[in-house]
């Protein structure tokens, strides 16, 4: 593994990790997931690729994204850290992205607080898992 100094890689233990099922997912865009759980990763980064986007995995928004950055998708359980200056962070550098936060539903605090920050779309993790096969459709 390789070692980093940007404190993004402290917050995402398995670094930052991109993939395409053909080279033609960055022409598409690409689904930036904030998130620290590599299993559901896993259903998400198919759920890109199905849908002819590139996967990339991160602790934070990527400083040099490998192509357009279409959706940010926020896992709160595992990055909630993050939602303070987000949208901010969001319209300053990827204007067009739709915004996309989650968390189990006995987490009260943090969907609200996901709210608060104005991030658009705010799910529980089970409203968030049914909507994950069609969820890149809308593109």
């Amino acid at each position: 593994m390789t070692s980093h100094s940007d404190p993004a890689a402290n917050d995402n233990p398995a670094g930052s990790s991109s993939t395409t099922d053909d080279g033609a997912g960055s022409q598409a865009g690409v689904v930036v997931f904030l998130s620290g759980d590599l299993i559901f990763a896993s259903r998400v980064r198919a759920a890109a690729l199905a849908a002819g986007l590139e996967f990339q995995l991160a602790g934070n928004l990527p400083e040099h994204p490998s192509g357009q950055v279409r959706f940010i998708l926020v896992d709160l359980s595992t990055r909630s850290k993050v939602v303070s200056g987000l949208m901010q962070s969001v319209e300053e550098r990827f204007p067009n992205s739709q915004v996309v936060a989650y968390a189990p539903h006995v987490q009260v605090e943090r969907l609200r607080d996901a709210r608060q920050q104005g991030i658009p779309n705010v799910l529980t993790r089970g409203q968030f898992n049914e909507k994950l096969a069609t969820l890149f459709d809308q593109s």
